[in-house]
């Protein structure tokens, strides 16, 4: 399957036509408040973008002798997949048990694996790394992490290549410190939750 790189501004015109940058007032995974948020389920959920997003991807790891693409569930399981068809390789995901990350469902990682983590959004990279220690438990080898979107402006640091198709310098707060909680504005949603308005005691609470 022919892939190609993409522009920032490309990418970022794909993420914002399907609504996926949002502006507002959030609660993220981490339990830091920020006044924008990426929602790539929203881009995700047309094929065409994921087919092209994905395809961007494995073009930065094309050469790169790549046998398994992971991602973390549920947020890397479609773009993932979609870079494990570009790079005509498997697609496996990781998901949490018992709050630790692990394969299910028959996946393996063989040992000399060269695997290629594959994520929707990294903030801290919290579940990357998780993913990473997966595969490393395993004996296989992570030869890069690929994400559509770095939401911390290229701090995180994996020790492996990191490829991303836009870099975003989104500030977040502590629910403490965040400028938008003290402003008095609406409390933070959490974005992707059934009942989306979480009070600011809650937040601080899930911290």
């Amino acid at each position: 399957m022919e892939t190609r790189k993409l522009g920032e501004d490309e990418v970022k015109g794909i993420l914002e036509s399907s609504g996926a940058l949002l502006s507002g007032h959030f609660l993220l995974t981490s339990g830091r408040h920020s006044g924008q948020y990426v929602q790539c389920a929203q881009v995700l959920k047309y094929p065409r973008h994921c087919e092209t997003l994905g395809r961007a991807i494995a073009a930065a790891f094309a050469g790169e002798d790549i046998d398994l693409v992971i991602g973390p569930a549920l947020g890397g399981v479609i773009i993932a997949y979609e870079v494990a068809r570009a790079l005509d390789t498997q697609c496996l995901f990781t998901e949490r048990e018992n709050a630790k990350m692990t394969l299910r469902r028959g996946f393996r990682v063989m040992p000399g694996d060269r695997v290629l983590v594959v994520e929707d959004v990294v903030t801290t990279g919290g579940s990357v790394m998780e993913v990473m220690d997966v595969v490393r438990e395993c004996g296989g080898e992570v030869a890069g992490v690929g994400v559509i979107v770095d939401r911390s402006g290229g701090k995180v640091d994996f020790g492996v290549r990191k490829y991303a198709l836009l870099i975003l310098d989104i500030a977040t707060y502590t629910p403490e410190e965040c400028p938008l909680c003290m402003a008095g504005e609406v409390p933070p949603i959490k974005p992707g939750s059934r009942n989306s308005v979480v009070s600011r005691q809650t937040s601080v609470v899930g911290t």
